[in-house]
C-alpha cells in the first residue's frame, strides 16, 4: 500500500526503506540505550548527521549481501554504471 500515489502524506518517507535503492534497510534503534545485552551503536547518538549516514549506508550493505545476492548484485552493478 504504501507504494501507491497517495498514501503517504510525503514521498520523500518511503526512501530509505527496504528495496529503495535495491538496499535493505539498515537496524533502527529506540529506548532504553540498552535492551537484551545491546547497546546504541555510539555513532547514532553522536548527533553527527553524516556519520550517521555513512553508518546506516554500511548496516544496509551488509545486510543486503549477507542476505539478498540478487539485490546485492543489483546494487553494485547500478553503483558501477553510475561512475
Amino acid at each position: 500500500m504504501r507504494l501507491l500515489p497517495g498514501v503517504l502524506g510525503d514521498p520523500a518517507s518511503a526512501e530509505d526503506e527496504s528495496f529503495e535503492g535495491d538496499l535493505l534497510e539498515y537496524p533502527h534503534y529506540t529506548r532504553p540505550r540498552v535492551f537484551e545485552d545491546e547497546e546504541i551503536p555510539e555513532v547514532l547518538l553522536s548527533g553527527h548527521h553524516g556519520r550517521i549516514e555513512a553508518w546506516r549506508r554500511e548496516q544496509a550493505e551488509e545486510i543486503t549481501k549477507a542476505r539478498r545476492p540478487d539485490l546485492w548484485a543489483r546494487y553494485v552493478a547500478r553503483k558501477e554504471n553510475a561512475r
